[in-house]
Parts: structure tokens; C-alpha cells; sequence
């Protein structure tokens, strides 16, 4: 829309790079600061849960009102987007849903989490992202792609893609989650800033979605619509990393490096900055078998908690929805069966 009017001498695809990295850097200062991660509140410490919960549904519910109000403003077209598809692979999404779920509890974290705590010299996030990426990518377009390919293919066609179809089933949603988000902060009470940041962090998924859909959307050198997520803009940076003289970076490389850079000056101003790393071999295991069943979670479930439950779940998506549900299940599991393991003591 924008490129339209206006001449601004870059190309589309550096618009989108750059629109990444300044909504990546809000994402990080606002995820650093808050500690916003879904794990914590499904699976964190008994004091850490209530706060966390109150946080992430402020932010789900920002997103959600802001998609739904920028959709109707004409500002967001999502329709050919893959979220918003009739055909639902359920068994993959279930699937993915889960496994994503049990490894963000054997790791500490959700993708998200750790690619913050990554920026803050924590070591072992750096390496459960190497591997998340580069499973995610095998996942994709390598040696387990047949297994994506096949267990995908057992899908049913639903009548709509997104359950925001109806005005009248999106306006009860929204004042319901509304009146949820409501009730978790007036009983919990969390940080005032943790609040204001948490509705930051819903409103870069709605920019990321109306800024790749419209307003740098170019018809001439159409690009995919996309906004906060980890899964696959993780896979991009490992691939853009390793070829980038063949491969272009986009939208996911620039919000992946954004987070980089704000969740590191977000700690290197509060002092938060330090090194640290696994403390058992049989940590690091832990840890690793984590990363990869996020990887390849993460792609058959379609996004992450970010991804597809923040983003995703804002758009009404049935696959988002049914995948959060999933990631939630997973991770509940998880703690219960895995709860008193060493793991659950390191620090995240």
C-alpha cells in the first residue's frame, strides 16, 4: 500500500528486513524485561505462574483486538495465508503441538525465552537454538521433510479457516478473553510494566501482520506475509547464515536479529548480562533432546508459542488455536511427569 505513494529507494525485501529488526528489537527490550514466555506460566515455579499467565493472556488479548480492528479497518489481508486454511493436518499439529511443548519444558523455555536468554550469555539457550534450528530445517526441506509430508497429509477440510469469520463469534471471543485477561491481572496483580510491556509485545505481532500484508506489501515482488515467530525465521537465519550468498534474508532474519540486539542491550542496561552454561552431562542431553523436539514440533504444529500461539491464535486460526491447546497439553505433561527432575532446578 505505502509502496504505492511513495518512493522510499529501498527494496521490498529490505523494507521487510528492516521492519523485522525494529519489531524484533521492541520484542526483545519488552520479553527481556518481562521474562514473557508461556512455559512459565503453564510450567514455571508455583510463585512465577499466576504473574506469567497474566502477562502472556494481556499480550494474546492485544493481539487479538488489534488484528481484529486492523482487519476491519482494511489495513491486514491474511487470506492466502496458510494459518487461515481450510485443510487442517490435525494429526501433524497435534503431534507438533505436543512434542513442541515437552521440549520447551525439558529446556527451560520456549523459543522465544531462550532466544533472549541467548543474547544474555546464556549458553545453553545458543546451543538448544542450533539445534532447534537446524532440526526445524531438516523438518522442512531435509531429511525428515517425508515425515512432515506424510503425516501432514492426514488432514480433514474444515468450512472455514478461521473461527473470526463471524463478527458476532469474534466479538464474544474478544470480550471473553477480555474479561479473563481482567480477572487474571486483578487477582495476581502483576508489575504495572510487565502489563504495559505485555500489550507491546501483542501489538508487534499485529504490526508484523499488517506491515508484510499491506502496507510494504508490493504486487510487483510479492513477498510471505509474516510477523513475531520463531520457528521458521530461525530455520531462515541458519540457512541465510551458512548460504548467504545464494539465499536473501527477509522479514524472519531481521526480527530474529532484532531480539538479538534488544534482549542483549535490555540486559546489558539492567545488568543482567552473564555467562553460564550446562552443569551435568546429563543436562546437556536433556537439554538437546529439548531443542530437537521443538525443531521438528514446532514445523508440524505450524509455529510456536509465539508463532502460532500469539500471532496465529490472533487471527482466529483453527490450526493456531488447536496448536496452542496442544503446546499447553504437552507442557503441562511434561512438568507433571518430568517436575522433579534435575532440570527443573536450573536456572532459566
Amino acid at each position: 500500500m505505502l509502496l504505492e505513494y511513495f518512493e522510499t529507494g529501498f527494496e521490498p525485501r529490505t523494507l521487510h528486513i528492516l521492519a523485522g529488526l525494529l519489531l524484533g528489537l521492541a520484542f526483545g527490550v519488552a520479553a527481556q524485561i518481562s521474562r514473557f514466555c508461556l512455559r512459565r506460566a503453564v510450567a514455571g515455579a508455583p510463585g512465577e505462574r499466576g504473574s506469567a499467565a497474566a502477562v502472556w493472556l494481556t499480550a494474546l488479548t492485544s493481539a487479538v483486538l488489534g488484528v481484529a480492528f486492523a482487519s476491519s479497518a482494511g489495513f491486514m489481508d491474511l487470506g492466502a495465508h496458510r494459518l487461515l486454511s481450510s485443510e487442517l493436518p490435525v494429526v501433524a499439529i497435534a503431534l507438533g503441538g505436543l512434542s513442541f511443548g515437552v521440549g520447551m519444558v525439558l529446556t527451560r523455555g520456549c523459543a522465544s525465552r531462550l532466544t533472549v536468554l541467548s543474547a544474555t550469555g546464556n549458553l545453553r539457550a545458543i546451543v538448544v537454538l542450533i539445534v532447534l534450528a537446524i532440526t526445524a530445517h531438516a523438518t522442512m526441506k531435509g531429511i525428515l521433510a517425508p515425515v512432515r509430508t506424510s503425516v501432514g497429509s492426514l488432514s480433514v477440510d474444515l468450512p472455514i479457516g478461521s473461527i473470526f469469520a463471524s463478527p458476532f463469534v469474534l466479538a464474544l471471543i474478544s470480550a471473553a478473553l477480555a474479561g479473563l485477561t481482567a480477572l487474571a491481572v486483578w487477582q495476581v496483580r502483576p508489575r504495572a510494566l510487565d502489563i504495559s510491556l505485555g500489550v507491546l509485545i501483542g501489538g508487534v505481532a499485529v504490526a508484523g501482520w499488517v506491515l508484510t500484508s499491506t502496507l510494504l506489501f508490493d504486487d510487483f515482488d510479492p513477498l510471505p506475509l509474516q510477523t513475531a515467530a520463531f520457528i521458521q525465521p530461525w530455520s531462515d537465519t541458519l540457512f541465510w547464515t551458512i548460504a548467504s550468498s545464494a539465499v536473501p534474508a527477509g522479514f524472519g532474519v531481521g526480527f530474529v536479529a532484532g531480539v538479538l540486539v534488544g534482549g542483549f542491550m535490555s540486559a546489558a542496561a539492567r545488568g543482567e548480562l552473564q555467562l553460564q552454561t550446562f552443569d551435568t552431562p546429563k543436562q546437556t542431553a536433556t537439554y538437546l533432546l529439548g531443542g530437537a523436539l521443538m525443531g521438528t514440533g514446532g514445523v508440524l504444529a505450524g509455529g510456536c508459542t509465539i508463532g502460532a500461539g500469539l500471532s496465529g491464535v490472533a487471527t482466529g486460526s483453527v490450526a493456531a488455536i488447536l496448536a496452542l491447546g496442544c503446546i499447553v497439553v504437552g507442557a503441562w505433561a511434561a512438568s507433571t511427569t518430568f517436575g522433579k527432575a534435575e532440570l527443573s532446578t536450573a536456572p532459566a
